[in-house]
């Protein structure tokens, strides 16, 4: 006779896939994870495949799908709909975006590289102690093709 797969609590769904039951638990409230049931003493009770749906949703969020669109493609899945399709326009977008932001981060490498050799041209022509205003170089400077939109920080999630 084979065993029947358990439920998790939460705290042992947490760690087995390497996030927080607060994770957890806003899954739960946007629509990525069903609700759980509860036990008798009000413990969450998720179901074994809940392992592999936490598994998948942490893949895709390192594609760069949102939650809410998870929530959405996975809300159609649950009702027996196909969402393939839109995954994969969704998946394109967010490929052909990145190829965007990798040219216009190439642009702005190139633009810091030129603007590092000229200020390291105007600190070598500078005595020591003496300011070289390098940022104030900048107000002259000619604007990068792309917009600099400070690429070494993640937006913020709404």
């Amino acid at each position: 006779m084979t065993e029947k797969p358990r439920a998790f609590r939460s705290g042992e769904l947490a760690r087995a896939v390497g996030i927080s039951t607060d994770a957890l638990r806003h899954y739960e409230r946007l629509g990525v994870l069903p609700t759980a049931p509860r036990t008798a003493s009000g413990y969450r009770m998720y179901p074994p495949d809940s392992l592999e749906r936490v598994k998948t949703v942490r893949h895709a969020l390192q594609l760069g799908f949102t939650l809410p669109e998870l929530a959405e493609i996975l809300r159609i899945r649950d009702r027996g709909g196909a969402p393939c399709r839109r995954v994969l326009g969704m998946l394109q977008e967010k490929l052909d975006a990145l190829h965007e932001r990798i040219a216009e981060l190439q642009q702005t490498q190139k633009y810091m590289e030129a603007m590092v050799s000229e200020w390291r041209s105007r600190i070598a022509q500078s005595r020591s102690g003496e300011k070289a205003f390098l940022l104030h170089s900048l107000s002259a400077a000619p604007v990068p093709a792309t917009a600099i939109r400070e690429p070494l920080r993640r937006k913020k999630r709404k």
